[in-house]
């Protein structure tokens, strides 16, 4: 059966492909006995040709770059040229008969940069005729890769960057709260601007984003408050020890209160990774600061976290979410270890941890600051222990039920760090560790679902 089934899938689109051209064939028989060519050109549908689709030769009225569309209508004996947006575009004639013709939209095909007077047309000529056709012409689909603050206060302006992001009109925030004013929009599509309405559902969700270029959703890790596990304002238990014993556990009297950061300000508490009484962190401390939540008997990520992201889920699906504030340019030197338990020593790159050197970039020191909070987001599945095989998010959760102790925390590390044990390799590159005043705010640490819908351009 299954040796039936992969015949079947190899044999669809090579059969599409014969009852298309057949197609074209009993076409061109049927007119065999009209001119060479150099006649009236005539339109009367597109159908966009996609083998891998539910409906492989469907009927549109627009087009992305790279599709192959098939052009029905009359005198396409003799063409000479297809104009796409003003875009020269190559047809081969063997696709071709008096009705009927094949012709892919190229990828340099100008979108916005096409003239208005040719855009979102396909003009049509041989050498007595040319007739020009409206037909929407889109670039490839839009895809969200960042969202700068996904739980922002209301009123603020985020940055949703990613690719095809043109002429944004429309966004939905979960709880359907739509949004169409004040949507700036880059003019490459590399990204858009937006405010924080007033009522967005704190059950979170994805973004949906209405473009030029069609709709696109982000990952649903907006505004999921469901999902924190610590904000120091009453979600999430803190869990410290004393200072007397670990100098660098930060407690609740640790906390900043006072509003900081501009276009996206803090939310209540946070926590300072080097509080007002550490002056400095020497070069060489692998334990320089820490703060957890509360841990065992307490913390509960299956009850909290599975009635929204299943224990089967992907482990690259779900990721761990915070939210930063670096005032200061912060390069060279020191890093967050981000634990998934309360059991690992200063140096470790292995086991249920990550560690964040947000400076190095590409295996060089570039200085990493922000103006405002903005938000960090890290799959579980590139923690170490799940980072060389494939997991679901039980991995996590036993791996955490089985601790001893099942705190969850971050340290300020101000440790060497090698390239081989950030690349796993035998690099010999090594950044040696300095003495650091830098600040580091961290806030809303949640656990969320890396989960996408997808849109479809068509309905059926």
């Amino acid at each position: 059966m299954k040796k039936y089934i992969l015949n079947k899938n190899y044999w669809t689109p090579i059969l599409f492909l014969g009852i298309m051209i057949f197609s074209m064939l009993f076409t061109a028989c049927d007119n065999s006995d009209s001119s060479e060519g150099g006649g009236e050109i005539t339109i009367t549908k597109v159908f966009l040709e996609d083998v891998n689709s539910s409906v492989p030769d469907r009927e549109v009225n627009f087009a992305r770059l790279g599709q192959l569309l098939r052009i029905e209508g009359s005198g396409f004996r003799g063409l000479r040229k297809v104009y796409i947006n003003g875009y020269s575009t190559y047809f081969n004639v063997v696709f071709v008969t008096d009705k009927s013709m094949l012709v892919s939209v190229s990828a340099d095909t100008p979108i916005l940069d096409a003239d208005a007077s040719v855009r979102n047309t396909i003009r049509f000529a041989n050498d007595n005729n040319e007739t020009i056709y409206s037909f929407e012409i889109r670039a490839g689909k839009p895809a969200i890769t960042n969202v700068s603050n996904t739980m922002p206060n209301v009123g603020e302006t985020i940055t949703v960057k990613g690719t095809g992001l043109t002429e944004v009109s429309k966004v939905i925030f979960p709880g359907n709260i739509e949004v169409t004013t004040g949507i700036t929009s880059d003019e490459d599509g590399e990204f858009f601007t937006v405010v924080m309405p007033n009522g967005v559902s704190e059950n979170g969700g994805s973004l949906f984003v209405q473009t030029s270029n069609g709709g696109v959703y982000s990952p649903a890790y907006f505004n999921f408050k469901k999902g924190v596990i610590l904000d120091f304002d009453g979600n999430g238990t803190q869990g410290y020890w004393s200072t007397s014993t670990i100098s660098g556990m930060i407690t609740p009297t640790d906390l900043g209160s006072a509003a900081i950061g501009q276009t996206n300000l803090s939310h209540g508490k946070y926590v300072p990774h080097r509080p007002d009484r550490i002056a400095s962190i020497p070069a060489a401390t692998a334990r320089a600061t820490e703060v957890w939540t509360a841990g065992t008997g307490v913390d509960n990520w299956r009850t909290q976290l599975t009635p929204y992201i299943p224990a089967n889920t992907p482990l690259d699906k779900v990721a761990f979410q915070f939210d930063i504030y670096v005032p200061d340019a912060w390069k060279d030197s020191g890093y967050l270890k981000i634990c998934t338990i309360n059991n690992f020593n200063g140096g470790t790159w292995a086991g249920g941890v990550y560690n964040y050197i947000p400076w190095l970039i590409e295996g060089k020191s570039v200085a990493f600051q922000t103006t405002g909070w903005v938000t960090i987001t890290i799959p579980f599945s590139k923690f170490y222990q799940w980072s060389k095989a494939d997991f679901t998010f039980e991995a996590v959760l036993a791996y955490r039920e089985a601790a001893t102790y099942q705190n969850f925390g971050i340290w300020f590390e101000n440790g060497d760090v090698k390239m081989k044990d950030v690349l796993g390799n035998d690099s010999e590159v090594e950044f040696a560790s300095k003495p650091t005043t830098v600040k580091v705010y961290t806030d809303n640490w949640r656990v969320v679902s890396l989960n996408t819908p997808v849109y479809d351009d068509f309905t059926n």
